[in-house]
């Protein structure tokens, strides 16, 4: 006796769950609802003889109900169907959280037909189902169906699977939304972390305000705006990949990659690889597709670091990638294109270079469109102390070691070296010093070897021993003068001799004793 009804249930089951899983299917296959509802929306009408069907979200910040998707309405249709909080049906079933059912849509006055879309059905009657899209507690749209007015149709059924549908599509939402969050996370990060970078590599935050350092500067601030192709010269140690860093992160392409190549660095046999890619079997070892530096810094900046040691045969294809901003992969024959931003930097004579003919002359032209020349370090003597107690914090920092100053034979000894290897070779000095300091003072004897003997600081010894002793006595006084604050009394103590000695000594020499009251 009821095993007709006992069929009925079982297809109806298996109907719902064929929907169901096709819902399911559909709504992981993109991570944009608007690529997915409409395929979910065919589904429905599919299974359950739906005519129409809505998706509409809550706006909060407006308060308005809009349909984000539909199925069987038109374009112009949909766009009028939006609706106030509590307005019509679909506005209460919004704003209580509650599903609502009509049987016959003519005789419910709540019913708007806000969409137009059931006029052209004349007579034919109606049902509509509304069910709320919950995310918690909270409501954040709807999902509607009309169906053709059918007597024994269970709309409980109905709005029970509408439900279901209902909270798969809340939890797509929050998929979406926790992607949105991460995504937005991500780029604010990202953002945070360029106007790091950009702050990092300001001019601002390169030590120098010596003369020269100001002429590099106004040429820096004159080409980081500029698609320019530049070329940083001066000896190694000076600073140019800090150069370059800093024009990259002040330019319009501050906020795309960064790359850098240091050329002499890599050998004949793979520069060209690392240039410009591979393909997979190009040559032995090959086994994968390899990107170069060229395509890995499309729409930003590569920065050719020590571009004299180029090889011809790399000057070569180097010079055509400049010129028409394409080239192929080793082992490839697919051109490729980009959009590269090109500085360069060398320590070498370049045009000595010329000469010899082991450098590309139109290369040279190619590079050399806006030069910056980086100064060593001893013609920018005044920069020197800076450096020095930048160096001094920062390695106190890193080390967990408090220097409080460099003490003044110390900073003599800095002042009257010739540096060779310039900012590079002041910094190594100035880590080694802190590191050796005991006193939180750094010392002369701190320093390296090469700055404590006259031969290596490219001077002579001069003077008498009377002079040379007159030398040691005014910078122990100062030393002691420096370390008490110009207390004259405190100072005599920590030289072992009287007030009025120490009173003559500081007259012989002409220190001004008060200078030192305000040094730290």
């Amino acid at each position: 006796m009821s095993v007709p009804s006992e069929q009925v249930t079982v297809k109806r089951e298996v109907k719902e769950l064929s929907l169901l899983f096709e819902v399911s299917q559909t709504l992981d296959k993109s991570m944009d609802l608007r690529d997915v509802v409409g395929p979910v929306l065919k589904a429905m009408a599919d299974h359950m003889g739906m005519m129409r069907g809505t998706l509409l979200l809550l706006h909060r910040e407006t308060g308005e109900i809009s349909i984000e998707a539909a199925y069987g309405l038109s374009a112009s249709q949909q766009e009028r169907g939006r609706y106030k909080l509590g307005e019509g049906v679909t506005g209460q079933v919004v704003q209580t959280g509650q599903p609502a059912v009509v049987p016959h849509i003519s005789e419910e006055p709540l019913f708007l037909n806000r969409t137009g879309a059931r006029s052209a059905l004349h007579k034919k009657e109606i049902s509509f189902i509304c069910v709320p899209i919950k995310l918690g507690n909270e409501v954040i749209g709807a999902l509607s169906a009309d169906q053709l007015f059918a007597e024994g149709v269970d709309f409980k059924e109905d709005m029970r699977l509408l439900s279901i549908i209902a909270s798969m599509i809340a939890q797509a939402v929050k998929l979406r939304q926790s992607a949105m969050e991460e995504r937005r996370r991500l780029v604010e990060e990202n953002l945070r972390l360029q106007e790091k970078l950009k702050d990092r590599f300001k001019p601002a935050n390169i030590i120098g305000n010596s003369k020269a350092m100001r002429d590099v500067y106004d040429l820096m601030a004159q080409v980081s705006k500029s698609e320019a192709t530049v070329l940083i010269r001066g000896e190694s140690g000076t600073g140019k990949e800090l150069v370059a860093n800093s024009i990259h992160y002040n330019s319009l392409r501050a906020a795309k990659p960064f790359i850098k190549v240091n050329c002499a660095a890599l050998p004949e046999t793979v520069i060209e690889s690392e240039l410009f890619g591979h393909e997979k079997g190009a040559f032995t070892g090959a086994i994968a597709q390899r990107k170069g530096r060229f395509e890995l810094a499309h729409s930003g900046t590569l920065f050719l670091d020590e571009i004299g040691d180029l090889s011809p045969a790399t000057q070569i294809k180097l010079l055509r990638v400049l010129q028409e901003r394409e080239f192929e992969r080793v082992g490839g024959t697919a051109t490729i294109k980009v959009d590269v931003r090109v500085m360069a930097a060398t320590n070498r004579d370049l045009e000595a270079l010329l000469q010899e003919g082991k450098f590309r002359q139109d290369l040279y032209y190619r590079l050399n469109v806006f030069s910056i020349h980086v100064p060593p370090l001893r013609e920018r003597k005044t920069d020197i102390l800076l450096l020095a107690n930048f160096f001094a914090e920062k390695y106190s920092q890193q080390n967990h070691k408090p220097i409080h100053r460099i003490c003044t034979p110390a900073i003599d000894m800095l002042m009257s070296y010739h540096w060779p290897g310039n900012v590079r070779e002041l910094e190594n000095s100035i880590e080694r010093s802190v590191l050796l300091s005991e006193d939180g003072v750094i010392h002369g004897h701190h320093l390296p070897p090469t700055l404590q003997t006259a031969e290596a600081s490219g001077t002579e010894q001069r003077g008498t021993l009377e002079a040379t002793l007159d030398n040691i006595e005014r910078e122990m006084i100062q030393e002691a003068l420096k370390s008490s604050r110009g207390n004259r009394a405190k100072a005599a103590r920590q030289l072992g001799i009287s007030e009025r000695l120490m009173g003559l000594r500081i007259s012989k020499h002409g220190i001004d004793w008060k200078r030192f009251r305000t040094m730290k």
